[in-house]
């Protein structure tokens, strides 16, 4: 409400558990905090139904006749940072985005791709209804290449364009760092990566 309606959600199964448990959050094992996570997407779709004396018994959390507080200005998505092969499984069957981080293992990244893809058509759903959503770190160099996602602008464009088109992401994050990185990335790679891909595409 506050923002009119530029917001989405991005959650995470417990990456930071030492950090939750310093502000009074319980510890979990790695199996409790995914099916925290469950419970709580459960919940909170619940919360933004403006629907009134809501209820739910879970394990983790419980609703005894709540009532959901503003309906959000939008269906508000709910975007899963998750790797391990349930965690992708939970993301297929119910998230609306998936939001990984590139580590330079392509191989990883197609065998995450794989799981959520899978889980997503036994659970009924067209595995590409599923934004990706892709954090990428790297540095754009004025050089010959260094690895993957370090080096020149060309570069960029076809190994982003790849990670499009044989993977299905349709947004990247660019963490760069450095003087002149995030224009260098705003102003030549994006608007070539979205021409490469269109063109692709057709």
């Amino acid at each position: 409400m506050l923002s009119g309606g530029r917001f989405e959600l991005g959650l995470g199964a417990g990456g930071f558990g030492e950090a939750a448990h310093a502000y009074g959050g319980p510890r979990r094992s790695p199996g409790e905090s995914l099916a925290a996570l469950a419970e709580a997407i459960e919940v909170i779709r619940k919360v933004w139904s403006g629907d009134r004396n809501l209820r739910f018994e879970g394990q983790h959390y419980h609703l005894h006749g709540a009532h959901s507080g503003p309906v959000p200005k939008h269906p508000i998505g709910i975007w899963l940072g998750v790797y391990g092969p349930r965690a992708l499984k939970l993301a297929g069957q119910v998230a609306d985005g998936w939001v990984p981080s590139f580590r330079g293992d392509l191989k990883k990244i197609a065998d995450m791709t794989k799981q959520l893809d899978d889980a997503a058509a036994e659970a009924g759903r067209d595995p590409l209804s599923i934004r990706r959503i892709l954090n990428v770190n790297g540095t754009i160099t004025d050089g010959a290449s260094n690895g993957i996602l370090q080096g020149p602008v060309d570069q960029w464009v076809d190994e982003l364009t790849d990670l499009a088109i044989t993977y299905s992401f349709d947004t990247f994050i660019f963490w760069g760092e450095g003087e002149g990185q995030l224009q260098r990335f705003a102003e030549k790679v994006v608007p070539a990566v979205r021409a490469q891909v269109t063109a692709e595409r057709t």
